[in-house]
């Protein structure tokens, strides 16, 4: 077992590769008539001035929906705290359908209080507290934009989840460096987890959130490591000759699919975490790749060219059969099962160029949901209602996140080179 450099640990990395890896949020576009809400400056009780702008938080993750239609500060009559203090005539002459107010307490821990009033029915429709340790306070805030999300529009917000992905920087030689770097959903607080001239390839999530896979060079050929993010320990897994890719975790975290080549093509593996052992699924002359778990764990979708041209399979792991799951169009690859079990965010050729669709297991439609034209890498929010995925602007590779119903749009570009290979974490318990 190899443990990481001490820069790997979550909390106290280098501050210039935070800054260099920080992404910028840029909303493309929204859903028509986005629901007006005001979030009004939270109250602060602590013995030192505030550290976060909660208030502000909320309503950039709001804002960043694409659905709703955060009220300026600049035009609220009133802040209040309390509901005693809340007036609904100032709400409402401002055309603010909600209100959000609360206080923030921070001593040992920090706790955050939350209303969520209809100014229309003039009555509360939501709130509640969250709490959690003081270093953690910008996603305090973000379990709060959450519940507000959920309230109003059903559907679980995923605000409080984080996200991976690879930045790339070039030096004055024309030499990149690379960096596996974890943030908040919003691309706030990067933390570098591995850095340095070899590629890192295809991060993955274990299903708890506490451990991350991925595939670094810096053995002079791709292998495959495991990495405790509390502990910043590291684990290499696979270091065979040829190909080690694609690492993923099964749903119950025991076991993990990857890629090898050791003996022959590139087929599907299991790999047993616990005792090591490996059992090969899939055996053919054509390349398979890029294995995906199905949210049961009972079946594996993967790419192959068996056919001629990559489509979409699915392996049945009780049966061992497999079976094409995708026929529209050349091409269709990297496929990323939202948690319901039906959609499925791929890579999809539609003359000549490479978009992000999503297609429905149940009804086979596939629908397009990009117009760029070199889109890569999809990974799925946690509540399946956004896809994340690297796009190209210019020379850079920047992440673009899309709806699965194609009405909300917007970009992550990094404030310095490039970003690519995003992965989505599941839902983490505070």
């Amino acid at each position: 077992m190899v443990r990481a450099k001490r820069l790997s640990l979550l909390f106290f990395l280098f501050f210039a590769s935070q800054v260099r890896a920080e992404l910028q949020i840029e909303i493309n576009q929204g859903v028509e008539n986005p629901t007006p809400i005001a979030v009004v400056p939270f109250a602060w009780q602590g013995v030192s001035s505030a550290s976060e702008d909660v208030a502000q938080i909320v309503d950039a993750d709001l804002a960043r929906s694409g659905q709703f239609s955060p009220v300026s500060r600049r035009d609220m009559l009133s802040y209040p705290t309390r509901e005693s203090e809340l007036f609904f005539r100032d709400w409402r002459a401002i055309s603010a359908e909600y209100v959000l107010i609360g206080r923030v307490n921070v001593g040992s821990q920090a706790r955050i209080d939350f209303q969520l009033f209809d100014t229309t029915r003039q009555e509360a429709v939501g709130g509640g507290t969250v709490t959690g340790a003081v270093a953690e306070l910008r996603m305090l805030a973000h379990r709060v934009a959450d519940s507000v999300y959920e309230t109003l529009t059903g559907i679980t917000g995923a605000f409080a989840t984080r996200l991976l992905y690879v930045s790339v920087t070039r030096n004055p030689d024309g030499k990149d460096f690379y960096r596996l770097t974890l943030a908040d959903s919003d691309g706030r607080r990067p933390i570098v987890l591995l850095e340095g001239r070899d590629p890192i390839l295809a991060p993955a999530w274990s299903p708890d959130g506490m451990e991350v896979a991925y595939v670094s060079f810096e053995t002079s050929r791709p292998a495959i490591y495991r990495q405790n993010l509390r502990t910043g320990e590291r684990e290499q897994l696979t270091n065979f000759k040829g190909l080690n890719n694609s690492p993923a975790w099964s749903p119950d975290g025991n076991s993990m699919a990857l890629v090898l080549s050791k003996d022959g093509n590139p087929d599907i593996y299991l790999l047993d975490l616990k005792s090591r052992a490996l059992t090969r699924l899939t055996r053919h002359f054509a390349i398979d790749t890029e294995p995906t778990w199905m949210p049961d764990g009972k079946s594996l979708l993967f790419t192959s060219d068996r056919g001629g041209r990559p489509q979409i399979y699915r392996y049945d792991l009780r049966t061992q059969k497999i079976d094409r799951v995708t026929f529209q169009g050349p091409y269709n690859a990297r496929a990323r099962v939202a948690q319901d079990g039906r959609n499925v965010a791929l890579v999809h050729q539609r003359e000549g160029r490479y978009h992000i669709a999503v297609f429905d297991l149940v009804t086979e439609r596939l629908t397009v949901l990009t117009e760029t034209s070199l889109d890569e890498s999809p990974s799925i929010a946690p509540n399946g209602s956004i896809v994340l995925y690297a796009t190209k602007r210019g020379e850079d590779s920047i992440l673009g996140a899309v709806a699965v119903d194609g009405g909300v749009r917007f970009s992550l570009p990094a404030r310095e080179g490039s970003v690519q290979e995003p992965a989505w974490s599941p839902y983490v318990t505070p």
